[in-house]
């Protein structure tokens, strides 16, 4: 087998177009590290699980359908624990920090990173950085302990507080390394009775990042920041998205509670319209570049009659185009509901050179100029005045604590970071992929974002549920291809397909 790398992965390569698409790992950097054998094996919790060790050799393909003649593809390594890590649990200070927008679940990996530190591995210095990245260096922290986290996961949002930006590569890796030597030197001095003990070049620490593709994208240049340093720091990130935008995973942690969440708003506004004549009821969801969530809360719904997401451009006017779907659905039912996600429509509006301390563009409130554009429409015909209600509830939407579901994903992630990181393993995101958890690098999960590919079944699915037009030709379909959805000459291209039909 072959193999190459940098600081974002190793690449390795074997028989039959076998790739293996490796994290990076403390030893590719650090010599003559010591391993310990994995507290694991005295855990009276996995003394009756067989095999509970991950075979060092196990990797997981990142496409599952192929054919009998293609190469077996790219895989990523099989996420678990290891028969030995790098750590020694008394010597180990972890930090954990959530960064960017709330999401359901934030508190549910928190609370079990602590659990699964504490428990498994007798790790029991946690550190929460408090308010995104600019906690670490402006030294607002929290002692995290299983008993203060015991409960946070029935509570949304996060106990450790996030920000957006605050993004300081030299400060943040500084107080890792200040605080990793202080606390090493703290123990020591307690324990040999030292009064002056120099740990220069030493530091024992994990980092667990939480946040999305901006925030994973501050831990890859912290990760690189550590490795030329030479520091002894695993740099470990839980992909976090209530978009759902994140390549490579199945799905990110908060998704299903969000489309489950929107079910009610989708609901309201349904009965707001079937109560009224010719009744309209829209809903603003998220989905600022991608939209599963839209898409996802049509499908579960059933209700909605139009879906509009970012990656599909309308129009407004003329034959084909929205104004003439309503009309025609409130003559068949005399209601209908409408899902905007916040990023559709935004080349309709004017826009402004803007962005958040994130660097994410603003988007001008696409629901309140849709739903003015319709009233506006339909006042100029006598002869079918609507009823509109507008419904956003994507604060709401943000706030609430994870389901079921969520909650058992969130504690595999959790887990799988901690796993990972107790290894030696850094410069990775733990995620499912094809129903398998993984280490993936770095690099492969802040490339692209994810978005809806509207020349799949998944889209067709719904417009077959809803019963909406494409407002696509077959001209623009040709345009957007699944290889790279959503790029800047395809939206180009789609846009300029969607001219009114005379």
């Amino acid at each position: 087998m072959g193999s190459q790398s940098n600081f974002q992965m190793k690449v390795v390569q074997g028989e039959f177009g076998y790739v293996l698409q490796d994290v990076p790992h403390l030893s590719d950097y650090i010599s003559d590290l010591q391993t310990y054998p994995n507290p694991l094996r005295s855990n009276p919790a996995y003394s009756v699980v067989k095999q509970y060790f991950v075979d060092m050799d196990d990797s997981v393909p990142e496409k599952m359908v192929v054919h009998k003649d293609t190469p077996r593809g790219v895989h990523f390594r099989r996420a678990g624990p290891r028969q030995q890590v790098y750590f020694a649990s008394d010597d180990v200070l972890a930090c954990i920090v959530t960064c960017g927008g709330l999401c359901p679940g934030l508190n549910t990996v928190i609370r079990e990173i602590v659990h699964s530190l504490d428990y498994m591995y007798g790790v029991t210095k946690v550190l929460g950085i408090e308010g995104g990245y600019r906690g670490f260096y402006s030294k607002n922290t929290i002692n995290l302990t299983p008993k203060l986290c015991n409960d946070i996961h029935k509570r949304g949002g996060t106990i450790i507080g996030s920000s957006r930006g605050g993004h300081d590569t030299t400060k943040i890796v500084d107080n890792i390394q200040d605080r990793g030597i202080n606390q090493a030197c703290i123990r020591l001095y307690l324990t040999q009775q030292q009064s002056e003990i120099s740990l220069s070049g030493i530091l024992l620490a994990q980092v667990y990042i939480i946040g999305g593709d901006g925030t994973l994208r501050g831990a890859n240049v912290i990760y690189e920041e550590i490795r030329k340093r030479g520091l002894k720091v695993a740099v470990a990130g839980i992909p976090k998205t209530i978009d759902n935008d994140i390549p490579v995973i199945d799905r990110s942690f908060g998704f299903d509670t969000a489309v489950e969440e929107a079910q009610r708003a989708i609901n309201a506004a349904h009965v707001e319209a079937d109560s009224a004549e010719n009744g309209i009821g829209m809903v603003k969801l998220m989905g600022r570049y991608s939209g599963f969530i839209a898409m996802h809360a049509t499908l579960a719904s059933r209700d909605v009659d139009c879906c509009l997401i970012p990656e599909s451009p309308f129009y407004l006017e003329g034959k084909g185009g929205l104004f003439e779907y309503i009309e025609k659905k409130l003559k068949e039912n005399g209601h209908m509901v409408i899902v905007v996600a916040e990023g559709a429509g935004q080349e309709l509006l004017v826009t402004k050179n803007e962005e958040d301390a994130s660097g994410n563009k603003l988007l001008q409130d696409v629901g309140l100029w849709l739903a003015q554009r319709i009233k506006e429409h339909f006042a100029k015909q006598t002869t079918m005045p609507v009823t509109l209600k507008y419904i956003d509830p994507t604060y709401m939407i943000r706030a609430i604590p994870s389901n079921a579901s969520d909650n058992v994903y969130c504690t595999l992630l959790a887990q799988s970071a901690v796993h990972g990181a107790m290894a030696g393993y850094t410069g990775f995101t733990s995620g499912l992929v094809n129903g398998r958890h993984t280490y993936i690098p770095f690099n492969r999960i802040i490339e692209k974002q994810n978005k809806v590919v509207i020349t799949d079944r998944m889209w067709a699915r719904l417009l077959s549920s809803t019963n909406q037009p494409s407002f696509l030709g077959p001209k623009c379909a040709s345009v957007s291809s699944p290889g790279q959805p959503g790029t800047d000459d395809k939206v180009t291209g789609l846009l300029g397909c969607l001219t009114p039909k005379p």
